[in-house]
């Protein structure tokens, strides 16, 4: 994978726990922060990358947006409010419909029970409809939270969206009820959180392929806990 960079992110019992992220999500970031105006800065406009590589998430440290989303049921959830709780493990993931997407659902509840034991909740957020968030629920068996995102309006938010390949075009606008009018994805991300909604831990690749291991996720959790 090109312009990629290895950060240590935990050191523990397991030796050391690494991130995967381009090289140029910290440089651009800084960049695109020196470049604004005043006024941007109090509204920034979101511009989109070409590729999954180029974009600009937030980073450990960082507070999650404000942020209500309907659920699989299509009821309207208070993402802050539930954050403010219990510290949560937040997965974007690009839709039901994504065979790598669907493999990493059946691995987070696998460790669902033990994390929840810990003293977590699972929240996982992709662009599909509630329509499509029953599907999965119902054929993963799924025991989180599934929140659409079909507008891509929190990725934008996040920094993880960028403009998807022409091949997902046709299909977007109908997973998505219509509302994916700009035609993105998101890149695929695991953020742990503290319930102020700060990012202690995040893993971000843009080769969608890529998903972080269950039991590494589980070990990071585990570590991180008793600082959240």
């Amino acid at each position: 994978m090109k312009n990629l960079i290895q950060r240590t992110i935990i050191s523990g019992t397991l030796g050391s726990l690494f991130l995967l992220i381009p090289s140029s999500f910290h440089a651009q970031k800084q960049q695109n922060h020196m470049e604004m105006t005043e006024s941007e800065m109090q509204s920034p406009a979101y511009t989109i990358p070409q590729k999954p590589e180029d974009i600009s998430p937030l980073l450990n440290g960082e507070k999650i947006p404000v942020a209500t989303l309907p659920d699989a049921n299509g009821k309207r959830f208070d993402l802050n409010a539930a954050v403010s709780q219990k510290p949560t493990v937040l997965i974007f993931y690009r839709g039901g419909w994504c065979p790598y997407c669907s493999k990493q659902l059946s691995g987070l509840q696998e460790i669902a029970p033990d994390l929840e034991k810990t003293g977590y909740q699972i929240i996982a957020i992709s662009t599909d409809q509630p329509e499509g968030l029953m599907q999965s629920a119902t054929k993963e068996k799924l025991s989180y939270t599934l929140l659409s995102d079909a507008d891509l309006k929190l990725s934008k938010q996040f920094g993880i969206a960028f403009k998807a390949p022409k091949g997902y075009w046709e299909m977007l606008p109908k997973t998505t009820g219509g509302k994916n009018t700009e035609l993105l994805l998101p890149v695929p991300s695991v953020f742990i959180l503290d319930r102020k909604g700060t990012i202690h831990f995040e893993y971000i690749n843009p080769d969608f392929k890529q998903r972080l291991n269950p039991e590494l996720l589980r070990s990071a959790a585990h570590h991180l806990i008793n600082d959240l």
